[in-house]
């Protein structure tokens, strides 16, 4: 079992930044990958960013050059590290843990229960 919890989440108006943070614990592999996703009301659950156990990472189109994913594995700690915020980034944020490589929500088979993030306009 592999438990997630996530912080940083908050108010920030357009143009900010905040740092999402997520603590893992438990039955880690080493092969792993971790994702944060994000869902407002009435849209799907979508992947923002990814990253495995070898640093190789994954973005979404639109925050590309805006958002930096990253992990401390002597923590078991993965960040993100989202900058120029925009209002319809608003979206509760979601860590979550896949046994190995995954791009697609179903493979990540745990998950975090999820922090707020509001943008103001």
């Amino acid at each position: 079992q592999v438990q997630l919890v996530e912080s940083g989440g908050g108010l920030v108006q357009a143009g900010g930044s905040l740092r999402l943070s997520c603590a893992a614990s438990g039955s880690i592999f080493s092969i792993n990958a971790m994702g944060w996703f994000r869902q407002a009301p009435g849209k799907e659950r979508e992947l923002v960013a990814a990253i495995n156990s070898g640093g190789s990472t994954y973005y979404a189109e639109s925050v590309k050059g805006r958002f930096t994913i990253s992990r401390d594995n002597a923590k078991n700690t993965l960040y993100l590290q989202m900058n120029s915020l925009k209002p319809e980034e608003t979206a509760m944020y979601y860590c979550a843990y896949a046994a190995g490589w995954a791009l697609v929500r179903d493979e990540y088979a745990y998950w975090g229960q999820g922090t707020q993030v509001t943008v103001s306009r």
